[in-house]
């Protein structure tokens, strides 16, 4: 009979080590998942920044002149308020990405903080138009979070060529 209890005692501790197991093993892979997850949207975000015709709408952006209306990019040239389009979409996505925390602020400034600030000072006349003429104070409204965030970040604020330079990789092994 007492060996019964022992039996049950020790089936009862080897149950609990079990379960404990399982949650440890849980709580890591949902971890895992998650930075695999932020990792995906980032490796997105860069592939979409590298593609050319986000590349053409930086270029066209970035050689405007900063507070062009509404009115005057949509007279300037097609292009340009397809660029201005492209440029906001996209900033505006990347804004409730971040916001939503699927791709960490880090990553994001780090890809394309002064550029979105650069970006929105061209475009925030535009914007400010097309939210009159629609009567939707929401229009590209994350764009216009994301940029007050970046512009707001006071890390180092040097280039990453000098902030980094002395950057050494964490293994020099070529695996992965």
């Amino acid at each position: 009979m007492q060996d019964l209890t022992l039996i049950a005692n020790m089936a009862e501790i080897i149950g609990v080590i079990i379960v404990i197991g399982g949650l440890l093993f849980a709580m890591l892979q949902t971890r895992q998942f998650r930075q695999q997850r932020r990792e995906m949207a980032a490796i997105e975000l860069l592939r979409f920044f590298g593609s050319p015709r986000f590349a053409d709408a930086y270029r066209t952006i970035l050689q405007m002149p900063e507070g062009m209306s509404a009115a005057e990019i949509r007279s300037a040239e097609p292009e340009l308020e397809r660029s201005a389009m492209l440029i906001g979409t996209t900033m505006e996505n990347i804004g409730v990405m971040t916001y939503q925390r699927i791709v960490p602020f880090m990553v994001v400034n780090n890809l394309v903080g002064s550029s979105t600030v650069i970006l929105w000072r061209k475009l925030e006349k535009w914007v400010g138009g097309l939210r009159e003429e629609m009567g939707e104070p929401y229009a590209f409204e994350w764009f216009q979070w994301l940029a007050d965030r970046l512009a707001d970040d006071h890390g180092d604020p040097r280039p990453a060529y000098e902030a980094h330079k002395d950057w050494k990789p964490a293994r020099l092994t070529p695996e992965l």
